[in-house]
């Protein structure tokens, strides 16, 4: 396996920590409007959920690339080796990654809070839009 040099998980980590603080910000949104929607329904209850786990994932996220940024920045007052990122950066990849896969489900499950009709197309828009986005970035 190549190990990539600290300068450039710097660069990564600040790119994924911008795309991460939206990405947080709009699940915690879709959060907030569902805790004051009046529904009941057992679809808008589950998309409450995988929009939290959503949310929690991405702030993790946010303070997992933190975490590198700050370690790989010059003048950073320890010696850091690659060994010092690894628990940030598995922590990281996987709240990223669980995180996108929760936002396609919100996207799937959305339409079928109108109609069944409308839940199909969101099912596949969110399936396509979820292969795009592993397909991107592998």
């Amino acid at each position: 396996m190549v190990e990539l040099p600290l300068e450039y998980w710097n660069a990564l980590a600040h790119q994924i920590l911008l795309t991460t603080a939206l990405l947080s910000g709009f699940s915690i949104a879709v959060v907030a409007n569902l805790l004051v929607y009046e529904s009941k329904s057992r679809i808008v209850i589950n998309i409450l959920r995988i929009a939290t786990v959503a949310a929690g994932c991405f702030l993790i996220n946010v303070f997992s690339m933190t975490k590198i940024i700050m370690l790989t920045t010059d003048g950073y007052p320890l010696e850091v080796v690659d060994s010092d990122i690894n628990l940030a950066r598995i922590i990281g990849v996987l709240s990223f990654f669980l995180g996108i896969i929760s936002l396609a489900g919100i996207i799937s499950l959305s339409g079928f809070t109108k109609s069944r009709k409308a839940g199909i197309f969101t099912t596949i828009v969110g399936v396509l839009t979820l292969l795009g986005i592993l397909f991107m970035i592998t």
